[in-house]
């Protein structure tokens, strides 16, 4: 499965140029992988696409910056963990509400993800998991009873 972007960033969709009204309650977006190929800057599109929507983007100002650049790196490591380790994700869900955003990503896989221990971080590769578990308030694994796969959930505070 392809990770690579077949066209140039910001020409899938214009972002928009106003801040957008924040959303009340609890939001949520899927995006189903079935038949995409450069799935991880498709995910990262699509969620910068809900950031915009539910006002996190455009940022204010540093704080927020760095909390949405922090929301679009765990996208991209979630589904690269699903490339590498899983046969591909399935399905990326983003839900938020005021205070929390929260990331889930559906493989098929049967590997259970884990920050690479004991974290050297002048090797190459491993450094995925580490970064989510740095960046995130929590995150785990929800598998369903009798079921193949998993769902890999991370959850970032939204910006002050």
């Amino acid at each position: 499965m392809s990770t690579t972007r077949p066209y140039p960033p910001g020409d899938r969709d214009p972002e928009p140029e106003a801040a957008a009204e924040v959303p009340q309650g609890r939001q949520v977006r899927r995006l189903s992988f079935d038949g995409e190929s450069a799935v991880v800057p498709l995910a990262r599109d699509f969620t910068r696409q809900a950031l915009y929507a539910w006002g996190w983007l455009p940022a204010a100002g540093a704080d927020q910056r760095a909390a949405a650049e922090d929301v679009l790196l765990v996208v991209s490591e979630l589904v690269t963990n699903a490339c590498l380790h899983a046969e591909g994700p399935d399905q990326l869900q983003i839900s938020c509400d005021r205070k929390v955003i929260r990331l889930e990503v559906s493989d098929k896989g049967a590997g259970q993800p884990a920050p690479r221990s004991p974290h050297r971080a002048g090797r190459p590769g491993g450094h995925g998991m580490f970064i989510v578990q740095r960046l995130c308030l929590d995150w785990g694994v929800v598998r369903g009873p009798g079921e193949t796969g998993k769902t890999v959930w991370a959850e970032l505070g939204a910006p002050a």
